[in-house]
């Protein structure tokens, strides 16, 4: 599966921490992330992961356009709610879109384990029913 991984500043070394802790069932998958996040996890974790741009610079923009085109699977984007994000614009359109193509989405460390455990049980199949017809969202089924 895709997935995409992404974190606000002060969420970075929560990040790291969820990569090394499931480093085992992260590696069994292609991995994304917005620039910097994607950075450190790698220097901590030596995980492969394509890199894009920074959240601000249109990271986050970057994978929503993977989402719109049904080539994500899951996003964990560890959010700071209690900074304001000078691209907060990006970050809720990514998460719309999370919600038009019912990709799986967790914006806090207890809903990104839950997912992790869940993706190495199998709990995420469906997304191969999505698959099938890339143009057509999961909530047209």
């Amino acid at each position: 599966m895709k997935i995409a991984l992404v974190a606000h500043d002060r969420k970075k070394d929560t990040i790291i921490k969820l990569a090394t802790a499931y480093q085992p069932i992260l590696e069994q998958h292609e991995l994304f992330a917005t620039g910097t996040t994607g950075l450190k996890i790698t220097e901590a974790t030596g995980l492969n992961i394509h890199r894009f741009k920074s959240g601000p610079l249109g990271g986050d923009q970057q994978i929503g356009a993977m989402v719109s085109e049904n080539k994500m699977d899951m996003i964990i984007f560890l959010r700071d709610p209690l900074a304001s994000q000078p691209h907060e614009p990006d970050v809720n359109a990514l998460i719309r879109l999370s919600d038009v193509y019912e990709i799986p989405l967790a914006t806090n460390i207890g809903a990104a384990e839950v997912l992790i455990r869940g993706l190495a049980n199998g709990f995420l199949d469906f997304r191969q029913v999505v698959k099938e017809d890339p143009q057509k969202p999961m909530s047209a089924y």
